[in-house]
């Protein structure tokens, strides 16, 4: 799949022409189409999608806004490039974020939040597809996120996850130990079904706290 996939595929949904361009250099930036550091002309983007370079522009915004690219006076936009230090960062800020909203979540847990996120560990099951584990993994902890009614903390731990979403693709690429972070999950899974907040948090602060690790040590690695 490449770029002109992408566009042809969201530009059949109803919706303004920068979130559909938005859209589609965000899958091309996780799926790699773009690589970190790469420039993203405008020009030619425009030409892609057929529009002007106006809606490229607003759409370039949403993805700086959401820390995947960086726009530069002379250099125009960049692919961003998350260091491992700035990845440290964002998983620290993680961890203060989703420990709160879930401590928030759990006194409103009910036996459908609990199915549905069953059914997404069930799904988890059934896939080796970097990217649909990716998703599947954010799908399990907003289903447990999303009834602490938080919806502007809910949206600040979305983009975060956006922003490392390319990285934790190639590390579960590289992953021998799946079966470790599903046992975390089903693990967590458990602590909110009886209700113990305090267990429950503590299994999602070393749960978040291992994997930041693991991904610092692979960029590091990989960037040596």
């Amino acid at each position: 799949m490449n770029l002109n996939d992408l566009a042809a595929n969201v530009l059949q949904k109803q919706r303004s022409a920068p979130d559909l361009i938005a859209e589609a250099l965000r899958e091309a930036i996780l799926r790699g189409i773009f690589q970190e550091g790469q420039s993203l002309r405008q020009d030619e983007i425009a030409t892609q999608f057929g529009v002007s370079r106006i809606p490229v522009r607003e759409a370039l915004r949403q993805l700086e806004a959401e820390g995947l690219v960086t726009l530069h006076l002379n250099k125009g936009a960049i692919v961003s490039v998350l260091t491992s230090a700035e990845v440290q960062e964002i998983y620290e800020i993680r961890s203060a974020l989703e420990t709160t909203i879930l401590r928030l979540a759990i006194p409103n847990v009910t036996e459908s939040t609990l199915q549905k996120a069953s059914e997404i560990l069930e799904a988890t099951h059934h896939t080796t597809d970097a990217p649909r584990l990716v998703q599947l993994n954010w799908e399990f902890h907003a289903a447990l996120y999303a009834i602490a009614n938080r919806p502007r903390l809910l949206t600040m731990i979305k983009n975060l996850h956006t922003n490392i979403d390319r990285y934790i693709r190639l590390l579960i690429a590289q992953m021998n130990d799946l079966e470790r972070s599903q046992k975390e999950h089903y693990q967590l899974l458990n602590a909110c079904r009886e209700g113990d907040s305090k267990a429950a948090v503590e299994l999602l602060k070393q749960h978040i706290e291992v994997e930041g690790a693991e991904l610092v040590m692979y960029l590091t690695q990989i960037r040596r």
